[in-house]
């Protein structure tokens, strides 16, 4: 049974940092892209940044670039988020997902792709 365990989370002051840290296990994931996407509350879950399975393909969504810095370890099939410069805008539950083929920015994967969700982190960036 595949499993995402997500962890990293918190409360922090306006422009701190946090890491989150997803870890995958239950399957061999080869090949796989692991992103992350957020939702805030009353807002629908979003986009956040995806990394393929090299690690040389890496999207971000606008509201994070040069703030938020994605990568991967597979020998121990983790995916981090270092988030930088935190806004009170960035507060929101951050979901790991593991999906089979190239990273992509869609919440909804593609006919036949294999996708994985995380139970979430909550992230709180206080004023």
């Amino acid at each position: 049974q595949v499993q995402l365990v997500e962890s990293g989370g918190g409360l922090v002051q306006a422009g701190g940092s946090l890491r989150l840290s997803c870890a995958a296990s239950g399957r061999t994931f080869s090949n796989y892209a692991m992103g992350w996407f957020r939702q805030a509350p009353g807002k629908e879950r979003e986009f956040v940044a995806s990394i393929s399975w090299s690690g040389r393909l890496k999207y971000y969504a606008d509201f994070v670039k040069g703030r938020f810095t994605i990568s991967r370890t597979n020998a121990q099939n983790t995916v981090y988020l270092e988030m930088n410069s935190l806004k009170p805008e960035d507060t929101a539950v951050y979901y790991c997902n593991v999906r089979s083929g190239s990273p992509s920015t869609s919440v909804q994967a593609m006919p036949g792709d294999l996708d994985y969700w995380g139970q979430g982190t909550q992230v709180t960036v206080s004023s």
